[in-house]
């Protein structure tokens, strides 16, 4: 079935890094858009950042740019998000889906807690 499984969360300090990972199974990876979205508590989830299929063009939240990097390993069927100057309002649970159409189900995604 259409799968992502998103991993790479924790705990980290303000100004610290982390390095998120999203598995897709059950398409061909090169052939979609990916993107990362996000929600915090008490808050909706929000798009983060999204990776073209083609021509790998990438996009970020406002609130992100300059600090975040997304990646795409089609060969690893592996999309990445490298989270560095982390900030505690990027607090949230991080989620990955396709882009266009969206896969239907959403995995529990990983959460990212920062905090000193």
């Amino acid at each position: 079935q259409l799968q992502l499984v998103e991993s790479g969360g924790g705990l980290v300090q303000p100004g610290g890094s982390l390095r998120l990972s999203c598995a897709a199974s059950g398409f061909t990876l090169d052939y979609y858009a990916i993107g990362w979205f996000r929600q915090a508590p008490g808050k909706e989830r929000e798009g983060v950042s999204c990776i073209s299929s083609l021509d790998a063009n990438t996009y970020y939240a406002d609130s992100v740019k300059g600090r975040f990097t997304i990646s795409r390993d089609n060969a690893k069927k592996t999309v990445y998000l490298q989270m560095n100057s982390l900030k505690p309002e990027d607090t949230a649970v991080y989620y990955c889906n396709r882009v266009q159409p969206y896969v239907g189900s959403w995995g529990q995604g990983t959460q990212v807690t920062v905090s000193s």
